[in-house]
């Protein structure tokens, strides 16, 4: 089986690790997430791509869900020291020696796709981990200028997540570049030849929103013969991780499992997990014309995420 996911970085990179378990012969190719990306004191740095890498490598800090496990900070440290900024975004001394061979390669003329290659090398993470584009791509955010009253300014999506933790009204998401990027080499391929495309439970503005934005992927996507589900990041009408509802909210879409659906839209989704929790919505959702069926969404363990997994491609088979 030919299995396409489309990832963010937390959730779903803790869905693929439950999505290997449950068919553990599928091929599996991820699309994921670079609209994250940013550049830290001249390196190359790519959260989304990286959390896959060392979660289904063994290599992530599992009570973050991001970052390296067993990690130090001297480098951190010292350039703080410096009084370098920025300071609140970490990078830890493992992590570093990643984003250090990545923007050797890349200044050496390599693309991303080529680049997240050879770095999964290192960590076999027993998929196919392919950046969205090779094409560079930074989400921001459009929020009120709190030095200049009555203005607003456009910030890294990473400086709104991190430094102020989703806190200021968000006006608009502007994924920048984004309307001249191309597919990364072999997405659309993956797309037309999969038996089955998934959405894991990843926000769906930032992260799968996104992917879709790069031209040709969500054409691709509504062409394929193959069923796409999507699995739920909201439950009981709040998101499982993260502050998906300020995004959400940016784009006029509510946060409930049945909006976001609704956004995603009947010509995208062949088929709609909600949480049980959310099983009042199941009747809204399929009057939009989404087959939509209701099962435990949270990622507890990974026999849990397996489930979850497997009852996503139960409801493929039911669509097809």
């Amino acid at each position: 089986m030919r299995i396409v996911v489309l990832a963010g970085g937390i959730g779903g990179a803790r869905f693929l690790r439950g999505l290997k378990a449950a068919v553990p012969e599928a091929e599996i190719t991820v699309v994921g997430n670079t609209g994250d990306d940013i550049h830290l004191f001249g390196l190359k740095v790519c959260p989304d791509l990286d959390t896959v890498m060392y979660t289904l490598g063994g290599g992530i800090n599992e009570e973050q869900g991001w970052g390296r496990r067993e990690e130090s900070w001297s480098i951190r440290e010292e350039m703080a020291a410096y009084g370098v900024e920025p300071t609140w975004f970490g990078l830890g001394d493992r992590d570093y020696a990643t984003h250090i061979v990545r923007t050797q390669m890349l200044g050496a003329g390599y693309p991303l796709s080529a680049v997240t290659e050879a770095l999964c090398a290192r960590w076999q993470p027993g998929v196919r981990l392919v950046p969205m584009s090779d094409d560079r791509v930074e989400t921001h955010v459009v929020i009120d200028d709190p030095d200049k009253p009555g203005t607003r300014k456009a910030i890294h999506f990473q400086e709104y997540w991190v430094r102020l933790r989703a806190a200021p009204t968000a006006h608009a998401i502007v994924p920048v570049g984004i309307e001249t990027a191309k597919p990364a080499p072999g997405v659309l391929e993956a797309i037309a030849e999969a038996d089955l495309i998934l959405f894991p439970p990843s926000n769906p503005v930032v992260s799968i929103g996104t992917i879709l934005g790069v031209p040709g992927i969500r054409e691709a996507l509504v062409a394929a013969e193959a069923p796409v589900i999507g699995l739920s990041p909201i439950v009981g009408g709040a998101p499982v991780r993260g502050m998906a509802d300020r995004v959400l909210e940016a784009v006029g879409v509510e946060t409930s499992a049945a909006a976001v659906a609704q956004h995603y839209g009947p010509g995208l989704l062949d088929g709609w997990l909600v949480d049980t929790a959310d099983a009042d919505t199941v009747l809204a959702v399929e009057a939009a014309g989404i087959p939509c069926r209701a099962i435990p969404l949270l990622m507890t363990d990974v026999e849990a995420t397996a489930e979850m997994a497997r009852a996503a491609l139960a409801l493929a088979d039911e669509v097809r």
